[in-house]
């Protein structure tokens, strides 16, 4: 079974990772959030290290770059290439106001002859394999026809896809039917949104068996799904607190004290999902400071593990 980590911006970084790597691997992508090269074709400091290779040594990664200039595209696979990278990710699903108002992200969607001069650039000139990261629209379902025609036209890696349009964020229903009509092209496509636990994740397979999954706060929180996909064992709150030091101990060698409080809470609100009354640990969890943060967890760990360990939006 093939199962990829989403970029989650400020979340999925190098330490979670390694870390995650190391603990509970599964996952044969890990794609790092999402950097966007400037006119002066630099990537400041921050994202620096996030693509360095040294931050992800031993670690099966993805970097993924987002722009809506082609040539600066091309210049950051040049980059990835230089660095030993063998795939570029591009994002044009991300929904976020302060991207989609620079033109970036799912803000492509709407500019269906932008998006093709974009493509047609960046297929021709880029050094290294492209795989692709969309939505299904920016405004409407109705928009996907016409974007698929467009996409289908490029030779990409992949083509993963979240059903849902930009105007959604992360909320409401998926579109499982757009979905299927990209599923009848013959495309090589990654499915991504909603998969949330162990029953979501086999219901996608029992439809598109074999189908490569992509997961985000579904991994987030369960870190030992990938593991239970492949018929492993259960998360358990054991590991959970070996998985929560081992990440407090990475983040406190970089950051300060409010910084690594900030991390952790970042993601031990997700896990917090996987514990009974999950709207009320995770809560506790994401109200917490960096005084009474570690009480907090303490109290969490003696809660017991709900029967089906995922995410609750």
């Amino acid at each position: 079974m093939d199962i990829r980590s989403a970029p989650l911006e400020s979340l999925t970084d190098a330490v979670f990772r390694r870390v995650h790597h190391r603990l509970f691997g599964g996952v044969e992508k890990y794609y790092i959030p999402f950097v966007s090269p400037t006119s002066h074709h630099c990537f400041p400091p921050r994202e620096m290290r996030a693509i360095a290779p040294e931050s992800n040594a031993g670690v099966p990664v993805v970097p993924q770059v987002m722009t809506r200039y082609p040539e600066h595209f091309i210049w950051a696979a040049q980059e990835m290439s230089d660095r030993g990278y063998d795939e570029v990710n591009l994002n044009i699903g991300c929904p976020s106001g302060t991207v989609t108002a620079k033109g970036k992200g799912s803000a492509l969607l709407r500019e269906p002859d932008v998006l093709r001069a974009f493509l047609d650039e960046i297929f021709t000139h880029a050094p290294l394999p492209i795989s692709i990261k969309t939505r299904i629209g920016f405004n409407a379902p109705e928009e996907w026809g016409a974007l698929l025609e467009i996409l289908r036209q490029y030779p990409m890696k992949e083509l993963i896809i979240h059903p849902r349009i930009r105007a959604q964020f992360y909320k409401g229903e998926v579109y499982p039917e757009a979905f299927q009509l990209a599923a009848e092209t013959g495309l090589p496509l990654v499915y991504n949104g909603d998969l949330f636990d162990l029953p979501a994740c086999l219901a996608l397979q029992e439809k598109y068996p074999g189908m490569p999954m992509m997961l985000g706060r579904g991994l987030l929180a369960n870190p030992a799904l990938p593991r239970q996909l492949k018929g492993g064992a259960p998360l358990s709150v054991e590991e959970v607190a070996r998985y929560h030091d081992a990440l407090e101990k990475e983040y406190s060698a970089i950051y300060p004290k409010d910084q690594v409080h900030c991390k952790m809470r970042g993601i031990m609100k997700h896990v917090a999902c996987c514990f009974e009354r999950p709207e009320k640990m995770a809560k506790m969890i994401a109200k917490t400071n960096p005084y009474n943060y570690h009480a907090a967890v303490e109290k969490l760990l003696q809660a017991p593990l709900r029967e089906t360990p995922g995410f609750v939006p």
